[in-house]
């Protein structure tokens, strides 16, 4: 059966992310200044503590449930346990985007996607599905990097509050594409959630795998599943994007 529709995960997909978790202390600073500057009077050490305390929690929530509660959230909930309850939405949702902007530092576009979706673009319905728990910035992000006008439909955990593998959000952009999942491709990094859940949903799967050390892997269990769960095996393995083409052929 001809494909008709390409989904794309986005991170450690379309978009590489250097040196895995490195970008998460810089960023919280940024987040914590932010917030001082609001009058916020709590050491970074303090509000450090507490936050990976409500993120540890929120995080073993959502891989239970494949919820995906906005990062505004874990940071209203770290000021209410620091005894800080009459911050304003806005000042909190400005500390979520001052931590966004500087992952941002830490992030570059793979060289080989523009090419590839230009080539895709004129045959196929192409869309992202991706987790991150800060949608808005996502769509920035894809505006800075040129990549949105590819996309029929873009869906963001953060905005839909389901998660990958849940099969809910990959049915959210399969009827955004109006095309069935077998006759979708999904393209992702990860075996225990990109491909797990596309193939949930009855879609081929593509997993690239990115020939990358170590440190360049983000090491939190909710950018990577347990390894020792149900593992499901992708229809093809790639590990460039400039071979994705070549595969969508045997599709």
């Amino acid at each position: 059966m001809p494909v008709e529709a390409i989904l794309f995960d986005l991170f450690d997909t379309l978009v590489l992310i250097d040196g895995g978790e490195t970008f998460y202390e810089p960023a919280l600073k940024k987040l914590h200044a932010s917030l001082t500057q609001c009058k916020v009077n709590v050491s970074y050490d303090i509000f450090r503590e507490a936050y990976f305390e409500v993120r540890d929690r929120l995080y073993d929530q959502s891989l239970r449930t494949l919820e995906e509660p906005h990062f505004d959230i874990r940071v209203a909930q770290t000021l209410e346990k620091l005894g800080h309850r009459n911050i304003s939405n806005e000042v909190v949702h400005e500390a979520s985007m001052c931590f966004a902007r500087e992952f941002e530092r830490y992030v570059h576009l793979d060289a080989d996607a523009i090419p590839l979706l230009t080539k895709l673009k004129r045959t196929h319905k192409l869309g992202i599905v991706s987790n991150f728990a800060i949608p808005e910035w996502v769509q920035i992000l894809l505006e800075k990097l040129s990549l949105t006008d590819f996309f029929d439909t873009i869906i963001i955990s953060g905005t839909v509050n389901r998660r990958k593998p849940s099969e809910e959000i990959f049915q959210k952009a399969l009827k955004a594409i109006g095309v069935d999942a077998s006759k979708t491709v999904f393209v992702g990094d990860t075996p225990n959630i990109d491909v797990k859940g596309a193939k949930i949903a009855g879609m081929k799967t593509v997993l690239i795998k990115r020939n990358r050390v170590l440190t360049d892997i983000p090491k939190a269990r909710i950018w990577r599943s347990d390894d020792a769960e149900d593992c499901f095996e992708p229809d093809f393995t790639i590990e460039s994007l400039s071979e994705l083409a070549a595969v969508l052929e045997k599709c």
